[in-house]
């Protein structure tokens, strides 16, 4: 994975972290030629209130810190499960529920998943 997109994860996942995101999962798909991009970042969040801070907190690390905007974000209306489309890296915000349900973690078998430590 290049530098720029790595600052680029380490930034999203401080956003994440800045508000208690929780069951951080990154998934590397550097080594898949195919991938829709190179990595993505799986979050949960506690209620859509929540999941709306974890989504204004990366927007905000990832703009200051590394310089990114999203090019889209999509699912805040009911804020089950928010997209954020950063190309390099596309970061998804989940209610319990809804992660659990499309398990977007485990649909590529081929990637490489680090889990993050949750802050207390």
């Amino acid at each position: 994975m290049d530098i720029q997109t790595e600052k680029l994860i380490d930034q999203i996942q401080a956003g994440l972290q800045e508000k208690k995101g929780r069951d951080i999962v990154i998934a590397d798909f550097s080594d898949i030629d195919d991938a829709i991009c190179r990595a993505f970042v799986i979050a949960t969040g506690n209620s859509p209130s929540h999941i709306q801070a974890l989504t204004d907190s990366v927007e905000e690390f990832a703009r200051k810190y590394a310089g990114a905007r999203p090019t889209a974000i999509d699912g805040l209306r009911n804020a089950q499960w928010v997209a954020m489309d950063y190309g390099s890296v596309i970061v998804h915000i989940f209610i319990a529920e809804a992660r659990e349900f499309y398990d977007l973690e485990h649909l590529w078998a081929d990637a490489a998943l680090t889990e993050v430590a949750d802050v207390l």
